[in-house]
């Protein structure tokens, strides 16, 4: 029999104090979506006002080779526009990509008792946190998502305390997908033509992040949001998606070719999963590196009927780096779109606040 909660604050006390989650909610035999977790209606994604990204995804083997200006013509047509897109032949196997998701499986599949051992307080690490929805503290609707966040300093500390179940696919996720990460971020820095330092890619995408999360089946969907919009704050983000789907990106009126859009509601454009692919999207460190050039994308997860898995790799820099335009760009461009500021208090701004959009974090680096 399902349990039922009197209170918002008893539902709060079993899904984040407890570390049930959302999974424990869907477990416990639940048929109908708390009222905790019904978004606003008018910022849920209804499916109806969306459309598929359909541009084929970009081979990255060609980057060595005959090929190479069309595919950093697509990478940078995909920066500027979208800040999303997939890549095939990536080097990552594709082989650990379903290990990978099998272990999140794995991790995500622990009773509540043995996942809550990583919850923030009482985890082996700082750098590893159990965690359900966003910031539950502060949000009045609460996301539809699991996750475990899993923080990278040295190989032997992430043996050491990153879970049993995923830390040896996750770590050679991390490693391996470095390399594609450094690809990319080379193609974008060098076609902004402008000079830089060499250590400009480790220095802005230094400090890495693997997180899982999960999004269990859901009574009703068009109710929910596994993850509200947001746009992420490093500078780029690798993405696995399973075969279930459910993300989307917000494009802007530049790309918004939906004239019949009469609640001026800017259109939601679906990532369907592609087999064997990885998704990128561009962070806000790039778009404010990159003075504008570049956008960082905001998107969001929906819900579905089916449990789903996603993994992604975040690339930060240091949170001691100032970040900001580059100096040539800034006189190029004539103006400065944006300010220098320690990236700490950049990402305090973004985890101290709810998902309210690309604007809410970006806003704090804009110049006044």
């Amino acid at each position: 029999m399902a349990p039922t909660f009197s209170t918002s604050d008893s539902l709060y006390e079993f899904v984040v104090k407890e570390g049930n989650g959302v999974k424990g909610l869907v477990d416990s035999g639940l048929s109908e979506v708390p009222e905790r977790y019904v978004q606003p209606e008018e910022k849920r994604i209804n499916k109806l006002r969306t459309r598929k990204h359909n541009i084929p995804p970009i081979d990255l083997s060609k980057l060595k080779g005959p090929d190479h200006k069309k595919v950093v013509d697509e990478i940078v047509r995909a920066a500027e526009t979208i800040g999303f897109f997939q890549v095939v032949n990536h080097g990552v196997p594709l082989e650990l990509l379903e290990s990978l998701k099998d272990s999140s499986h794995r991790f995500f599949n622990l009773s509540p008792k043995e996942k809550s051992l990583f919850c923030p307080g009482v985890s082996p690490s700082t750098k590893v946190k159990y965690a359900t929805s966003f910031a539950p503290e502060k949000e009045t609707t609460l996301e539809w998502r699991d996750s475990i966040s899993l923080g990278y300093t040295t190989d032997q500390d992430a043996l050491q305390y990153w879970p049993n179940q995923c830390k040896e696919a996750a770590l050679d996720y991390l490693k391996s997908a470095s390399k594609l990460v450094r690809d990319i971020l080379e193609v974008l820095i060098e076609s902004l033509e402008v000079k830089v330092e060499e250590s400009i890619v480790d220095i802005h995408s230094g400090m890495k992040v693997v997180k899982m999360n999960y999004y269990p089946s859901c009574p009703n969907p068009d109710l929910t949001l596994g993850v509200g919009p947001h746009s992420d704050v490093g500078a780029i983000t690798v993405l696995l998606q399973d075969d279930i789907g459910g993300l989307y990106v917000k494009l802007d009126e530049d790309n918004n070719n939906n004239n019949n859009n009469n609640n001026n509601q800017k259109e939601w454009l679906e990532i369907p999963p592609i087999p064997g692919a990885l998704v990128i999207n561009i962070g806000d460190t790039i778009e404010i590196l990159s003075n504008g050039k570049y956008k960082s994308a905001e998107h969001a997860v929906r819900t579905s009927s089916k449990s789903r898995v996603s993994v992604a790799l975040f690339n930060f820099p240091k949170p001691t780096l100032k970040i900001g335009p580059l100096e040539e760009l800034v006189k190029k461009d004539g103006v400065a779109r944006y300010r220098r500021v320690l990236f700490q208090d950049y990402m305090n701004n973004f985890f101290t606040n709810t998902h309210h959009g690309k604007e809410s974090s970006l806003d704090f680096a804009k110049s006044t």
